[in-house]
């Protein structure tokens, strides 16, 4: 649920990854097909078998990796932090050992540091695929102008 319009957004991750297992076992009746009798039962199960699993991971990297701001809040994976407690985005440095949204241990993989300075003077740091993108947006919100 979001309060607002969304004003960038990133899924954490395409559907595409469903089809691996359908194609997977397409491929391999394709290939089993060249050498003799297909077995058809044992295929579909195994494509529904590697759809389910695919499915599942799927899922959750849409939970884990999914990056959404609206004007109220910033959801960066399963975290969500308020805009009205960040104070600034622009000219904020990384400081060793700031808090990483999402509950990682570090960014996630190609994804870039974007650190935030909180009202209570504490800096964390969000991420995002597009840093500049997610930047100029939150700029934008806490009354920020970015030079270009």
């Amino acid at each position: 649920m979001t309060d607002g319009p969304v004003l960038y957004a990133e899924p954490g991750s395409t559907r595409w990854p469903l089809l691996w297992g359908p194609a997977f076992a397409g491929i391999g009746a394709g290939v089993e097909a060249l050498s003799g009798p297909v077995h058809t039962v044992a295929w579909l199960i195994v494509g529904i078998g590697l759809f389910g699993i695919f499915a599942l991971w799927t899922n959750v990297r849409r939970k884990v990796y999914r990056v959404e701001l609206t004007p109220a809040e910033l959801r960066q994976g399963r975290e969500t932090l308020p805009v009205k407690d960040i104070q600034q985005v622009t000219d904020v440095g990384a400081a060793p050992g700031a808090k990483i949204l999402g509950g990682g241990w570090s960014v996630p993989r190609k994804t870039y540091e974007v650190p935030l300075r909180l009202d209570d003077g504490s800096t964390v740091l969000a991420w995002a695929r597009d840093d500049d993108a997610l930047k100029a947006a939150l700029a934008r919100l806490v009354g920020e102008v970015e030079e270009d």
